[in-house]
């Protein structure tokens, strides 16, 4: 291998042309007394392969130089450092760079980045050379440095924001030296300097120094309020810490001469002043409901005193496990299947992944198929403790059935028979002892089950020409509500007694409101309507186009769900009386067909179709999550027990009722990729 350099020679008019290159130790001394020129560069390398391609510019010359360079390896290379004037400088045991100054100009040192681009500036000209990894260059530069070192980024808003958060969470955790650590090397500030004072007093008890800061305080707080309310708070643990020491002098000295004067809260003072009659320590905590003084009560004092601070003077308390804990609901929210019970601790869940559960642990996968009707299903119900299901079909009966706890099977507890028409609608009472059933258009009767005993306790019918085929409790449990589309509305005892009646309402389905005076009422006018059987007066709460089939209402009775024939299922809330939602996908035609709330806070609601099939949503998607075949004929009822959110049951014209669940074999994996249940 060889060396090969050519160079052009500088002279002060004109270039020389057409020289041969001289030999190369020729060069090399050329090149060493070329340094002498101002902004020349010395280039050594103890490198294979390496290509400099430079071009330097003097301001007294115009000429320009090229420098290619072919360098076979050199083994135990010393660093060389030259000067013009001879001297050595220092070596680098594993990079050659060369230094070269004159004239009294500073030499600097330029590293190359990973990339291997680099670039300088010689007398406010631009040097890049095409470098390998690890290479030095050190070039002289008039009047001007390039430092190695990066400038530290300057960190954004949020991204203090975030080094704060971690800061305080740290700090929750006693990992004291790493805070100081993270907020030196960061240049943040956790919190400000007068509230870290602030917070060592309280913690410390130092009360009259606590104060003290509240002035320091106001300055940094947006409300002039809020120095009155946390000067209130303090001197509150003050007085109670008083008294549980048992200093009543020193305690009703701070009442009388300290909280009294702040004309605040006189009603708090006036319960405060109570305590001074507490004999003992217990007897304190016991009536202020307070755990003592201590690290325990300071700490909670500190948490209300932060909420009247800005976040930029004083975090608030836990705002990391806040956030997170926002992130976790959110997602929940958002989760289609989610069906479990929400637990706000993030002890429960991995922060490691989102959210997502699997269609597999959600209610769509037949469990059971009951055929012990021997006709149409009309109707079917859980119980409140969702213990029991019941079940009234064409065939006359009435079939009970007992929900095992563990495997969620259902086994015939008792049939109910003699319902000479059919049974087409079953309300259990409140406490899932009764249960009335009521016929078809053409049934005047109602009969009220005994469940416990098997027993008929009442047959109900005021005429023969009534037709009683709804019926809802009142939540006292001994009154219930019935009526028809034949014009009867009546207010029953649990022995059939009439209490009260409402004329000429065609009634299609019933509702008592949680109140107690107030039942729901769809009629034949396309509307639901409020009766109040105290007062006798009623109101429009619900205006259909189409008339209601079926409704039902949620437990905390805010929201209705309708089905409207031709139109499907309608959620209507009842505080705003607006409509919320229209559902879509399900066949409802002129067939009564009930749908139903249902899972963890109701999220989600179901209904049967006339094209033999059971949907789902959830309550806050108008599409379908789910829909469940199986059914050969219309689905006519379909309910969700209220207890166990994976279990509902579906009653068909096809004679049977299907028992919904999860998929029997359910890979823990596939399940829920954050098991949080």
């Amino acid at each position: 291998m060889c060396e090969t350099l050519a160079s052009a020679s500088f002279s002060s008019g004109s270039d020389t042309d057409g020289a041969s290159p001289p030999p190369r130790k020729k060069h090399r001394a050329s090149a060493a007394e070329g340094a002498g020129e101002p902004g020349a560069s010395t280039v050594a390398t103890g490198l294979s392969g390496v290509v400099l391609g430079f071009t330097t510019t003097s301001p007294n010359h115009q000429a320009t130089s090229a420098i290619h360079l072919n360098i076979t390896p050199v083994n135990n290379l010393s660093g060389n450092n030259m000067q013009s004037n001879g001297e050595g400088q220092g070596q680098d045991s594993e990079l050659s760079c060369l230094n070269s100054a004159q004239n009294g100009e500073s030499s600097s040192a330029v590293g190359t980045h990973s990339n291997g681009v680099l670039t300088s500036t010689n007398n406010g000209n631009s040097v890049g050379a095409g470098l390998g990894s690890g290479t030095c260059v050190a070039s002289t530069s008039s009047g001007s440095e390039v430092g190695s070192m990066k400038k530290k980024k300057r960190l954004s808003q949020s991204e203090e924001d975030v080094i704060r958060l971690i800061g305080q969470h740290l700090d929750g955790l006693g990992l004291n030296q790493t805070v100081d650590l993270l907020m030196q090397e960061s240049g943040c500030r956790l919190e400000h300097t007068s509230a870290t004072k602030f917070r060592n007093h309280v913690m410390e008890g130092e009360w009259d120094k606590a104060e003290n800061d509240l002035n320091e305080l106001r300055a940094l707080m947006h409300s002039p309020n809020a120095i009155v309310r946390m000067k209130f708070l303090l001197l509150q643990q003050k007085y109670l810490e008083y008294l549980e020491d048992g200093k009543v002098l020193e305690a009703l000295q701070v009442l009388r001469g300290e909280l009294t004067p702040l004309k605040y809260n006189t009603d708090r003072i006036h319960v405060l002043s109570g305590y001074l009659m507490c004999s003992h320590a217990e007897d304190l905590r016991a009536k202020t409901e307070w755990e003592g003084k201590g690290t325990n009560s300071r700490c909670r004092l500190l948490d209300k005193l932060q909420t009247y601070l800005p976040p930029s003077v004083m975090l608030p308390p836990r705002r990391l496990q806040t956030l997170l804990r926002q992130a976790v609901e959110l997602q929940r929210d958002r989760c289609l299947y989610h069906n479990t019970k929400l637990d706000s601790s993030l002890d429960s869940v991995t922060l490691l992944l989102d959210h997502v559960c699997s269609r597999k642990q959600f209610p769509c996968y037949t469990q059971q198929i009951l055929t012990e009707h021997c006709n149409e299903v009309w109707f079917c119900k859980f119980s409140n403790d969702g213990t029991k299901l019941a079940t009234g079909s064409k065939d006359t009966t009435v079939i009970i059935w007992q929900v095992d706890p563990e495997s969620h099977q259902l086994k015939l507890l008792r049939t109910l028979e003699g319902h000479a028409y059919g049974v087409s609608y079953l309300a259990w009472s409140p406490d899932d002892t009764y249960l009335i059933a009521c016929g078809p258009d053409d049934c005047s009767e109602l009969w009220l089950w005994n469940v416990p005993t098997g027993e008929l306790r009442t047959k109900m019918s005021q005429s023969h020409e009534d037709s009683l085929t709804s019926v809802a409790w009142n939540p006292d449990g001994k009154r219930f509500v019935t009526g028809g589309q034949r014009g009867q509305f009546y207010q029953c005892d649990l022995d059939g007694n009439l209490l009260d009646s409402w004329e000429g309402v065609r009634v299609q389905c019933l509702w008592c409101v949680g109140d107690g005076r107030t039942v729901l009422a769809s009629d034949t006018h396309q509307r639901i309507r409020g009766y109040n059987f105290e007062d006798l007066t009623d109101r429009n709460i619900v205006q259909e186009d189409h008339p209601i089939m079926s409704f039902t209402v949620s437990k905390n009775g805010r929201l209705a769900l309708l089905n409207v024939a031709t139109q499907g299922v309608h959620l209507w809330d009842l505080q705003d009386r607006v409509l919320v939602r229209k559902y879509q996908g399900v066949t409802q035609g002129f067939y009564t067909i009930h749908s139903c709330f249902g899972g963890h806070n109701e999220d989600f609601i179901a209904s049967g179709s006339e094209d033999h099939k059971v949907y789902i949503w959830h309550r806050r998607s108008e599409l379908p999550i789910a829909e469940l075949t199986g059914h050969t004929r219309t689905v006519n009822c379909v309910s969700w027990n209220p207890i166990i959110p994976g279990l509902m049951a579906s009653a068909s014209d096809d004679g049977t009722v299907r028992v919904w669940g999860p998929a029997p074999f359910l890979d823990t994996q596939e399940n829920c990729s954050n098991m949080d249940s």
